[in-house]
């Protein structure tokens, strides 16, 4: 019995100091666990002289199928939809320039097509052909203006409620962006979380105090570079979306949304249907902006279900 105590308790009394006292170690912790879980593993290539990580699960001889993070976010987000692909498909999940481990020089142009070219050179030092590419959010349409400008180095695009696209209603994050004074999508304090998280996924789970300063650490260290890409890639939406080059994508195509987005709206579904020949989609009801964090095994069934037809 005694023996049964301390196999249960032990456990419990290590994470309770790593929270107490090491959460940054605990944090590590969760990160290698979810990277396990997903088949994963932590690799580094050079790419024009600069370090690129990224992550790379399942067997070599699958289908590669590359996914790129979006604005503020990194190679890891893929950490939690990974499961349901890496049996199947031989996964790439690049950490972007301006983002995660990436180079994060505030003198490099961020614009989504320089954006795209430097994945496709990415793509190249990895001898990477034809993949099948997706993307959410500023990936989204990362891997988009990818289709456009190389449409013979894709077999597949998957777009996850990607930005790039003016649809027939504005977002909320428009409607606050508008006078550039704020930047919803910045943290100020790390007592905005909260409201950050909320804003951008519908149904927002609760982080532990003490895990907060290790979990936002990136995001407010990096504040003033992300702000500026912000407004990069904003003026670029503003001015030059690709609504009239959609006709453009050559590859099959899914569309994948949350109903509830609020940085992106969902009236860019019908935009992305009507431009692109060919295309499909598939709007989740409960799902805000990150449908493959929300919902994973959900979104992962979906995409799945396309790849296998092509």
């Amino acid at each position: 019995m005694k023996i049964l105590l301390v196999l249960i308790f032990a456990p419990l009394i290590t994470l309770a100091l790593l929270y107490f006292l090491f959460p940054e170690q605990l944090v590590q912790l969760m990160h290698w666990l979810m990277r396990q879980r997903a088949r994963v593993e932590r690799k580094t290539v050079i790419v024009d002289g600069r370090t690129w990580p990224y992550l790379e699960g399942g067997d070599r001889s699958k289908p590669v199928l590359v996914m790129v993070h979006g604005f503020g976010a990194d190679k890891d987000h893929w950490t939690f939809y990974a499961p349901w692909l890496t049996k199947d498909y031989h996964l790439i999940a690049p950490d972007l320039p301006g983002f995660g481990e990436n180079d994060r020089d505030g003198e490099l142009p961020f614009d989504v097509e320089t954006q795209a070219a430097r994945l496709k050179a990415f793509l190249d030092v990895l001898g990477i052909e034809r993949p099948h590419l997706g993307g959410n959010s500023m990936g989204g349409w990362i891997a988009l203006r990818f289709a456009i400008d190389y449409p013979d180095r894709l077999r597949t695009l998957t777009l996850m409620n990607n930005a790039g696209i003016v649809g027939a209603n504005e977002s909320e994050l428009q409607k606050l962006a508008a006078d550039r004074d704020y930047n919803p999508l910045i943290l100020a304090s790390l007592e905005d979380a909260d409201r950050l998280i909320a804003f951008v996924v519908r149904k927002p789970t609760h982080v532990p105090a003490r895990l907060k300063p290790v979990i936002y650490a990136d995001a407010l260290r990096h504040r003033d570079l992300l702000d500026k890409i912000f407004w990069v890639i904003a003026d670029e939406m503003e001015q030059r979306p690709l609504n009239d080059q959609l006709a453009k994508v050559t590859v099959p195509t899914l569309i994948i949304w949350g109903r509830h987005d609020k940085l992106i709206d969902v009236s860019c579904v019908a935009v992305l249907e009507a431009g692109i020949a060919g295309s499909r989609s598939h709007i989740f009801e409960d799902v805000a902006h990150v449908p493959m964090i929300e919902a994973p095994k959900a979104t992962a069934m979906v995409q799945r279900e396309f790849l296998a037809k092509h």
